[in-house]
């Protein structure tokens, strides 16, 4: 099957459901609500005891919420994919003249789609809370090349669950452990105010060199090796669960 009737394949599938998600918008808003709520928690009731060194706190901690976002919202991709195996909607493409990436790729684009749209929310409501940046055109691009890239990599990584869990349950936990992992990260507090083991942690963990690096283009420092380590990590988890992704898949529908 060639390229060309691929990409058109995935074109449809991503139509179909992205038609889905707007007779449904309350996924985006749902999605976006819980970041939403953490950003005015932490800022205004928590943020005036935490000390960032002189920093707007919405401004050191909207990098975080953005990561938050993506992984609460990745959870959505993995609950329609599962939605589509268990009700055999996925064995019904199988026999029809479409091609087999395309069933994969139509989920992961809309992913990115609903996600990059959540993370537009989260930023006016920050906007609306305080949070400036005099960051250029170059630098607001390099923050939104990071997010597609963090969100394909956790995109893929939904995929499996979507493919294999067998209850509704089940594919909608795998996302606790990414929510909570910016709590150990540089996302709310600077590292150096942690105990060793978990200071050493938070700074070998791939959410602080994402977060430290979106926060430097974000309030025009220098992003030094951060940006370099966290398009690593993001690059990294991405071949990981790309492959994962596509093994679980063969499997599934062999």
């Amino acid at each position: 099957m060639s390229a060309g009737h691929a990409v058109r394949d995935t074109r449809r599938l991503v139509g179909r459901s992205l038609r889905h998600v707007l007779r449904s918008p309350d996924t985006i808003i749902t999605t976006a609500v819980t970041p939403i709520a953490m950003l005015l928690l932490f800022v205004y009731v928590l943020g005036g005891a935490i000390d960032v060194g002189g920093a707007e706190y919405v401004t050191y901690l909207l990098p975080g919420i953005l990561l938050i976002t993506v992984a609460s919202g990745v959870a959505y991709t993995a609950f329609r994919l599962f939605t589509d195996v268990s009700t055999g909607i996925v064995e019904r493409f199988r026999s029809m003249a479409i091609a087999r990436s395309a069933l994969l790729w139509g989920h992961v684009v809309t992913s990115v789609v609903a996600n990059l749209v959540s993370v537009v929310l989260v930023v006016l409501v920050a906007l609306l809370m305080g949070f400036r940046s005099g960051a250029g055109v170059l630098a607001w691009l390099a923050v939104a090349g990071i997010l597609v890239l963090f969100t394909l990599a956790l995109t893929w990584l939904a995929v499996v669950p979507g493919l294999t869990a067998t209850t509704v349950d089940g594919v909608s936990g795998f996302s606790y452990p990414l929510v909570f992992l910016p709590f150990v990260s540089s996302a709310f507090v600077p590292t150096e105010s942690m105990p060793g083991p978990v200071r050493w942690f938070a700074e070998h963990q791939p959410v602080t060199s994402i977060v430290d690096a979106l926060r430097a283009l974000l309030t025009e420092q220098p992003v030094g090796s951060a940006g370099w380590t966290a398009v690593a990590w993001c690059l990294g988890l991405l071949v990981v669960a790309y492959v994962w992704a596509v093994r679980t898949y063969r499997r599934t529908v062999s």
